[in-house]
């Protein structure tokens, strides 16, 4: 945010980028179906550098249980299978040439648990990310009230309005959450 100026929209723009980045997170987790977004996370240790999964091959959903990775560097297959291991994902690789299949299990009840977790986690990440934007927001109005560049009114009014503005996409958060869960434990 520029010093000196208030701007509601740029406000609203970086704490929407939290809420995109909780969905991002979210679409990640394990649900019982398989998604090439799970996988996002996964970063390969390939050619001396770190690379996502979605660089060094291609991912596709065969079947609603299965995921396949298609390595296009045959090299890469090893580096591939112990970074899908190392990601935490509950995932077994199983490596047919260049292809490695990940079959889905499913959720037990204690995964479905720690998954919820991890969804609350996500989201009270994104919660502080908000309240941070809004807290940067507040300083810069008491500062622009202060340098006389803006009347008590307006802050006011302003402030009002940056709260309006936290409470909804909190709101939103929440929202996101609570289909997670849902989702999470429907399957």
């Amino acid at each position: 945010m520029a010093q000196g100026n208030f701007d509601l929209g740029d406000m609203e723009r970086r704490m929407r980028a939290a809420i995109e980045a909780l969905k991002r997170e979210l679409s990640g987790l394990r649900t019982g179906r398989a998604s090439p977004n799970l996988l996002d996370p996964v970063m390969v240790n390939v050619y001396g550098q770190k690379m996502p999964l979605n660089q060094v091959g291609s991912v596709s959903v065969p079947e609603p249980r299965m995921i396949a990775v298609h390595v296009w560097d045959k090299a890469a297959v090893p580096a591939v299978d112990k970074a899908i291991r190392e990601a935490n994902l509950g995932l077994n690789p199983i490596i047919d040439g260049n292809i490695i299949r990940l079959p889905i299990p499913p959720l037990t009840q204690e995964r479905r648990q720690e998954l919820v977790k991890l969804a609350h986690k996500y989201a009270e990440q994104s919660r502080v990310a908000i309240r941070n934007v809004r807290r940067e927001g507040m300083d810069l109005l008491k500062k622009l009230e202060k340098d006389g560049k803006m009347s008590q009114d307006e802050h006011r009014a302003n402030s009002t309005k940056v709260q309006d503005l936290t409470d909804k996409l909190i709101k939103e958060v929440d929202q996101i959450l609570a289909n997670k869960e849902a989702e999470i434990n429907k399957i």
